[in-house]
């Protein structure tokens, strides 16, 4: 049950380092092809957006690589320079929990790095670090908090900031900006650009929001259960594989704003520059 694709949809990848490999990846689930023989690459440094319709496969092709699903077919993560394996951050676009349970945001950053039960109190190296990442993504203020008094913005930047504590070398996140509202989505677009040139991780999302992508991606994999298209966002992102992917009624992108091959974002959010 793929989509119909043009036979010269899929642009030529750069020969650029690759941080990871899709390689003939299918998910069946309930007799369903989720996933259908996807390969693609995810070029190492950049940041590279899935985008799709509902029910493409996007997130079920993160949870494969995160290994949450079971899959026929290769997922090759290449490793650094130093030779370790390459540690992964995960940015959920959801997390399900009680939001009347009495956890400030603090104990909850520091849940999974001291072995003293949260009860015991929070150690003061754990607590001074969870400071720290929360400052990194400019939420330093919610640290005393209540976690189920958050905005949707709000706790996605600290997921972010959870995920940067694992010093990651490959950041995967699903819909990052969902529920986000404009300027939250701007403000989340610019830590996300500051964090990966001063970290130097590779950026991997899931996306709906093409003016998201068209801003902020450096290369694009188009995909519905198998891929339609991949490369940078200026030849990708066309009509023709557009409307390959999502069907007649997609919207066209602004080929004005696309990275144009660069590896950070071109938008006024991060340029500081007024759009055109």
């Amino acid at each position: 049950m793929a989509c119909a694709c043009p036979k010269h949809a899929r642009s030529s990848v750069a020969s650029s380092p690759v941080a990871v490999a899709f390689e003939e990846v299918t998910v069946v689930l309930g007799g369903v092809h989720v996933l259908d023989g996807v390969t693609a690459s995810v070029p190492a440094g950049g940041s590279t957006a899935i985008v799709g319709p509902n029910g493409a496969g996007k997130t079920t092709l993160l949870l494969a690589l995160l290994g949450q699903v079971r899959h026929r077919g290769h997922i090759r993560v290449s490793g650094t320079a130093d030779g370790r394996r390459p540690r992964i951050g995960y940015v959920p676009q959801r997390l399900a929990f009680d939001r009347g349970l009495p956890m400030t945001v603090s104990e909850f950053m520091v849940m999974g790095w001291q072995r003293l039960p949260l009860w015991f109190g929070q150690r003061r190296e754990a607590a001074v670090r969870a400071r720290e990442l929360l400052a990194e993504v400019q939420a330093e203020a919610l640290c005393g908090r209540r976690l189920g008094a958050l905005s949707g913005g709000e706790l996605q930047r600290v997921l972010l900031a959870l995920a940067l504590g694992q010093t990651p070398d490959l950041l995967v996140m699903d819909e990052p900006a969902a529920g986000v509202d404009f300027h939250g989505e701007l403000v989340f677009c610019e830590i996300l650009e500051r964090q990966r040139r001063q970290r130097g991780f590779t950026q991997l999302m899931v996306s709906h929001d093409l003016a998201t992508v068209t801003h902020h991606a450096t290369h694009v994999i188009c995909l519905n259960r198998r891929v339609a298209a991949e490369g940078p966002p200026r030849e990708v992102l066309t009509t023709e594989n557009l409307t390959a992917v999502f069907g007649l009624h997609m919207g066209l992108v602004d080929r004005r704003a696309m990275p144009d091959g660069k590896t950070q974002c071109s938008s006024s959010c991060c340029t500081g520059k007024p759009d055109a």
